[in-house]
């Protein structure tokens, strides 16, 4: 039969076999949180990136460089309307200061420039023709089921868009349409978080 052991003794096991925490692991859990805290203030009020990060040593400065472009990166999203255009821009105005690998970086952006331009003229094309069509298919449903019930659509005011099964229908359309745009612009950002 096996010896019983403490939750507390497990536990030490466990920890033991962990191994020492480095030097660079100590400092990552200091440093990258504060580059977190960095982005999140750069992107609400801006700033001088190279002062801020001219106050950290070498050792440290990778560290709050890691966390900045995480958030950075996880705050890029498709251009829907104008303030998230400047935020886009903002997130690669601070990538800039902030990634070492500039000729890489700037093929990515070249990237994100293609989708962003691309979903705003083409894809808002997609939508116009979708939403109509939608209307249309979904208008004659709606015509068609008020006719077998009532026998007449006449003096039936049929609002399609204030159906709420047309709304729902509408925005997963939507979700579909931007799918692919979504996969792209995810792709770009493993991309921009393997470069230095």
């Amino acid at each position: 039969m096996g010896e019983i052991r403490s939750a507390r003794e497990i536990a030490m096991e466990k920890v033991a076999s962990l191994g020492e925490v480095t030097e660079a692991e100590r400092l990552s859990w200091k440093y990258v949180p504060e580059g977190q805290k960095l982005a999140a203030r750069y992107l609400k009020n801006g700033g001088d990136l190279l002062a801020e990060l001219g106050k950290y040593d070498e050792k440290a400065r990778r560290h709050v460089a890691s966390g900045f472009s995480e958030v950075l990166i996880r705050n890029l999203e498709l251009p829907r309307n104008d303030a998230l255009d400047r935020k886009n821009e903002k997130v690669m105005d601070g990538l800039e200061v902030i990634k070492k690998d500039t000729a890489n970086l700037e093929k990515i952006f070249y990237k994100l420039e293609q989708i962003f331009s691309h979903f705003m003229v083409e894809g808002e094309q997609q939508k116009k023709q979708a939403y109509a069509q939608l209307k249309e298919e979904f208008g004659a449903q709606l015509r068609q089921a008020v006719q077998q019930q009532l026998g007449t659509t006449a003096g039936v005011n049929l609002d399609v868009e204030r159906q709420p099964q047309f709304q729902q229908e509408w925005r997963n359309l939507q979700a579909e349409l931007e799918s692919q745009y979504l996969g792209l612009l995810d792709e770009c950002k493993r991309e921009l978080m393997a470069i230095e």
